[in-house]
Order: C-alpha cells, then structure tokens, then sequence
C-alpha cells in the first residue's frame, strides 16, 4: 500500500506516539511512517536495514558485535518519492548510489548500533530534504540611478588614473 502525501486530512491524523528519527505511528495503517518533510513521508519497510561488524579499535568486544549500520533505500522505486525529488538523487552522481537505483548507507562512526542507526536515517533524510529543496526563484531588479551615477563616476576616475600613467611619446 502507497503511502499519500500528508496533505490529505484523513491520513494526516497520526497519534501522538512519536519515535526516534521523525517516526510516527498511523492509526489508518499499521506500519510506521518516517516524515522527511511536509509533503514527503516514507514507511518503514521501504528501508533495509543490515547490521555488520566496524572495523577499528574496540578492544575484545569489536569481534562479537554487528554495530555498523548498512542503510538501503530504493530510490528508483519508491513509491513515496515524488517525481522530481527522485531524479534529482538519481542524476546527482552519488558514489553510493547502485546501478538499480538503491542508495546505500554505511554509519560506523559510533559505538553502538543505536547510535549507527540514528546516524544512518539521518544522513538518509538529509539526503531526500536537499533534493527536495526548491530555491527561491531571483527576482530580477534594475539598478538605481544613484548606483548608475557611482559606477560611471568611478570608471571615469579609473580611466583618469590610466591616463595620467602614459608618459609621453618618443617620436626618435
């Protein structure tokens, strides 16, 4: 079942129990749903989620536990992801973007798996909200007659200044 834009007011009523990473239960659907902004949610199941061992210092422990956190979203088809938002991620030339459209995310910069996770949906979600981002169109505006007056002024003393630097011609 595809998630529809938050917009639409049956769906939007989510209750208050709030989980970590912008997670929200819906009573309409059971499956948990991750607000990235306010017209992208995405659910739960489209992330795949692996736990590997980290590399690095840790002692005894570093070869007993899964703390790293390998993140899978498929960009290409999700059914969440509007339109523009998932070609600008697929055209971006991302290194950890695969052939088939899946982005995949590697969080070991913590100790624990909690943490990897945390880290992991949040690079994911700021991924997804800069592709999102519209910039503000430029409104072009003229230049004021004063600020016309100032650049002419100035160019006249620059080219004053030139002037004064040539010596004078020797015809010999």
């Amino acid at each position: 079942m595809t998630v529809p834009i938050i917009k639409n007011k049956s769906y939007a009523k989510l209750s208050n129990l709030c989980l970590p990473w912008g997670r929200k239960f819906c009573k309409a659907h059971p499956m948990a749903l991750i607000k990235v902004t306010d017209t992208i949610a995405l659910l739960d199941s489209e992330l795949q989620e692996s736990f590997v061992r980290s590399g690095g210092p840790g002692g005894q422990n570093v070869n007993k536990t899964a703390s790293a956190v390998q993140l899978r979203f498929d960009v290409a088809h999700s059914p969440n992801l509007p339109e523009r938002v998932r070609t600008k991620i697929l055209n971006s030339g991302d290194s950890r973007l695969t052939k088939d459209g899946v982005l995949v995310i590697f969080a070991d910069r913590h100790r624990t798996q909690d943490l990897n996770r945390k880290d992991a949906h949040d690079r994911l979600l700021a991924i997804i909200r800069k592709a999102a981002h519209v910039p503000k169109r430029r409104i072009a505006t003229r230049p004021t007659l004063g600020s016309k007056k100032r650049r002419l002024d100035s160019k006249t003393k620059r080219g004053a200044i030139k002037k004064g630097r040539r010596g004078p011609i020797d015809m010999d």
